[in-house]
């Protein structure tokens, strides 16, 4: 039985949601859908520009590269694709002013990959009821698979943070299957489903959680939770916070010399954005996960995918640093939905719903084995990761992909 999410946050959404959902959605004069015609198609997203994690701006970056190397070859079926970005700063109520204005102003056809569990829940309802696909959503949270019949126009791509808890348990009952787990998580949605489907998965194994501690987006630093966590007797540490974070966690454990196994959520894994500031000494032997091929892994270099990618970055976002895995991600979540487009029976919002529905997609930039596969019934498109661990200068890949399915 999956984890169910008891997303409680919603009800301090819901007030704002509910007023957008008061203004209706307009009936089209001409019978076509809004954003889609024999030249184009518009596709908005919401994300961080700016904020406490506008690290993740390369997500926006590398998607729109793709849609520049597509339109560059013709397009999708000769449309062009038009990509509408707006800034929220990671805060809910600016990502609930985006999507009216992106929906309402803007016309686009679909809204595609907004970043963020509580800025996509705080829209999720009033998407839903405009009938506007919410499609491929950047946030691992579980709740966008687990009410596909409540919310059809919505749903995930990334693996989800309870199948990235799943195989960290799957990990530890391996390599230290008594292990004790200090954690540190962000005190949101995030954090919480990441914790909350590792402790299922721990369940009825000798693997026992010792201390937690949580932090706000806007706290300075984490250096007093941390402290707190060195002083249990853990001799595991599950880090899960997205990159700024990540980073001051690292640091702080060099810091107070606290050598036990570090496992670091995938949000926060970038050598680039992380590793790197804090010293690539102090993040030897941190384990992770991943389920697309990183840039700067040698094994890669000469792959058809990352050359593709290379020379599209080059071409299209030539100030873009393509060892940037926020790049890649949104290459390849950009890849899935001109696929998903590609797949539509006609230029309807409907049938885009459709083709998301019922994806089996092999994306080239993903690890081999991992594939998009959807269901009218399933709302998780990717399900499997492989476990990593940072030695020398570079993540190397351990074992084989692990699936987890719902």
């Amino acid at each position: 039985m999956r984890l169910i999410v008891r997303i409680a946050w919603v009800a301090a959404l819901a007030a704002v949601a509910l007023a957008l959902a008061a203004c209706g959605r307009d009936d089209e004069e001409g019978g076509g859908d809004p954003g889609i015609d024999d030249e184009s198609i518009k596709l908005g997203g919401s994300y961080p520009f700016s904020g406490p994690a506008s690290a993740y701006r390369s997500i926006a970056v590398g998607a729109r590269a793709h849609f520049k190397s597509v339109n560059a070859e013709g397009g999708v079926d000769g449309r062009k694709i038009e990509f509408v970005t707006l800034d929220d700063a990671y805060e809910p109520p600016r990502a609930v002013q985006n999507a009216r204005r992106l929906i309402q102003q803007e016309e686009v056809f679909a809204l595609f990959n907004t970043l963020g569990t509580p800025n996509n829940v705080a829209i999720w309802d009033f998407v839903n009821e405009q009938e506007v696909p919410h499609v491929f959503v950047a946030t691992g949270a579980s709740t966008w698979g687990a009410d596909v019949e409540g919310h059809p126009w919505t749903t995930g791509w990334q693996p989800d943070y309870v199948t990235e808890s799943q195989v960290y348990a799957d990990f530890l009952e391996k390599e230290n299957p008594q292990a004790k787990v200090a954690v540190l998580y962000q005190n949101d949605a995030f954090g919480e489903d990441l914790l909350n489907g590792f402790k299922e998965a721990v369940q009825g194994t000798d693997i026992e959680i010792v201390a937690e501690e949580s932090y706000e987006v806007t706290d300075p630093t984490v250096s007093s939770q941390m402290a707190k966590l060195a002083n249990s007797d853990a001799d595991t540490f599950l880090n899960i916070t997205t990159p700024k974070f990540s980073a001051q966690a690292i640091a702080a454990q060099a810091k107070l010399g606290w050598k036990v196994l570090h496992i670091l959520n995938n949000v926060g894994a970038s050598k680039k954005l992380v590793l790197e500031p804090v010293g690539l000494e102090n993040a030897q032997g941190i384990v992770s996960t991943s389920y697309f091929m990183d840039p700067e892994d040698p094994q890669w270099a000469d792959d058809p995918a990352m050359r593709e990618y290379y020379d599209g970055m080059e071409k299209h976002e030539p100030r873009a640093d393509p060892e940037d895995p926020f790049h890649v991600y949104g290459w390849a979540v950009a890849n899935t939905m001109v696929e998903a487009l590609e797949g539509m029976e006609e230029p309807t919002r409907e049938a885009l719903m459709d083709s998301v529905r019922s994806m089996d997609a092999e994306i080239p930039i993903l690890l081999p084995g991992i594939k998009v596969q959807t269901s009218g019934e399933d709302g998780y498109p990717i399900e499997a990761m492989q476990i990593m661990r940072f030695e020398g200068e570079n993540w190397k890949l351990l074992g084989e992909v692990i699936q987890a399915p719902h």
